[in-house]
Formats: C-alpha cells, sequence, structure tokens
C-alpha cells in the first residue's frame, strides 16, 4: 500500500532506533514481561520495527493483490497474515496491543473506517503507530492534484524496476479529511483518544531537488496555506483503558 517515494522512507524508517521501537519497548516493559501482539496494517512493504530480543508476536494484513501476494510468502518475520481489504478483513476485537499503519491511511477510501476496525482491534491502554502524508500540505495537494496518467507515467520512470515488480502500482491519491494533523486530532478527540506524541518532517519526493523546489512554490503561491516545511506527520495515539472516556 505504497507508492512513488513512500517505499524508501519506509525502509529507512523500520531499522534506525526510531519513535516506534521505543514506543512498543515501553509497551512491553507495561505488559510485564507479556509477549506483545503486534498488527501491521499494509504489511507487504512495511516491516515491523527492529526489536532485537523482544518478544512480539507479529501479524500482518494488506489487500489482496497479485503483486502482495507473491511477496507475502518471504515475509518470515511474520506469524500470521491475511490479504483482503481493509474494510472488511477480519481484525478480532481487543487483540493487540500496538497497530502499526505506514503510509496507508491517505491511500484509501473509508479511512476513518478502517481507523475504528483497528481500534476495535486495540485491547484497552494499546497503540496505534500512525504515519502518513498530510493532505493540508503543499506535497500533500500536488499529491492529489497529480492526475492518474501523470501518476503511472511517473511510476515508470521514477521506481527502479526491482521496486516495480514488488509493488502493485501507484495507489490513488485519495487523502480524505482525516489523512491530515488536523483531521486526526479531530477524530482522536471525538473518541476520547491520546495523542501521545505528533512529529512531523519532510521526507520521501519532497527531499529531492526537484521536489523541494515544487513544494516551496505551491507554498509561496497559497500564501502559506499549503505548508512546504513538512508533509510528513507521525503519531502515536493510546486508546483509553477505561472505555466510558470516549467523547459523546
Amino acid at each position: 500500500m505504497i507508492t512513488l517515494g513512500d517505499m524508501a522512507d519506509v525502509r529507512s524508517v523500520a531499522h534506525r532506533g526510531d519513535l516506534f521501537e521505543q514506543r512498543i519497548r515501553e509497551q512491553g516493559s507495561e505488559e510485564l514481561g507479556r509477549r506483545i501482539d503486534l498488527l501491521v496494517a499494509g504489511c507487504a512493504h512495511d516491516p515491523p520495527p527492529y526489536l532485537d530480543r523482544f518478544g512480539a508476536k507479529v501479524t500482518g494484513v494488506d489487500e489482496d493483490l497479485p503483486a502482495v501476494r507473491a511477496l507475502m510468502p518471504g515475509r518470515t518475520e511474520l506469524h500470521a497474515w491475511t490479504l483482503g481489504d481493509l474494510r472488511s478483513v477480519p481484525i478480532p476485537p481487543r487483540s493487540f496491543d500496538v497497530i502499526q499503519v505506514t503510509f496507508v491511511i491517505e491511500r484509501i477510501q473509508h479511512a476513518e473506517l478502517v481507523l475504528d476496525r483497528m481500534l476495535n482491534g486495540l485491547r484497552p491502554g494499546g497503540l496505534l503507530l500512525l504515519r502518513m502524508r498530510d493532505r493540508s500540505t503543499a506535497y500533500g495537494l500536488c499529491d492529489r492534484l497529480t492526475p492518474s496518467w501523470l501518476r503511472r507515467l511517473l511510476w515508470r520512470r521514477l521506481v527502479r524496476a526491482e521496486v516495480r515488480e514488488q509493488i502493485a502500482g501507484p495507489l490513488p491519491a485519495v487523502y480524505e479529511p482525516v489523512a491530515s494533523r488536523e483531521g486526526m486530532h479531530a477524530f482522536c478527540l471525538m473518541r476520547g483518544l491520546m495523542i501521545t506524541d505528533d512529529v512531523t518532517t519532510v521526507s520521501g519526493p519532497a527531499r529531492g531537488r526537484i521536489g523541494s523546489a515544487v513544494v516551496r512554490v505551491v507554498d509561496k503561491l497559497s500564501r502559506g496555506r499549503f505548508t512546504s516545511s513538512y508533509d510528513e506527520v507521525t503519531m502515536v495515539i493510546r486508546k483509553p483503558h477505561n472505555h466510558f472516556a470516549r467523547l459523546i
């Protein structure tokens, strides 16, 4: 479920001792030695955090596409995996301590429904680890406005052949309102969720010479409405222990 520059970003952040690893380790210490159950949504190209000598049962879910299905037998770090539509693929309630979602929310329709299903799969006190592109940034605007024919052309010209063989082509840039910092904060507020970490950075195509020039022009023409200061948002969201914490 990754497109264009997202592939390199996923692989780089997954093994650098990043925020996700730290929060999972902290979650494990709270469980007093019990093995952590981790779900990776969009697992075909999203490795789980590197957790050396740290017990975790890792389950993956992703779209049921030929390119994705061909990759799954090689994902030996997954204890189990399921392919299907994230809006309907089985996610047992209260089955996971941590759910990792990387560069997926901005690429799918009915994103709030998918998020609600994942939250239902979290145990009380569990963590949702979220990384996404922000629709309200200059990069997000460019990604949304790029026509499908141009996206396919850029895919063929900018993505290496060996990577193209492993990914099912560029996905639509859906970017529903929840795929933004403001949208995610509103989503969490309405569901009584706590955002413990909220980090922004510049990554992917926006870091390149051409990409950075384009987003700066968009920022200037929009008078800062669509910022070029970041394009990627990383959040750690905690589900409350008390189910009555949900706001009405």
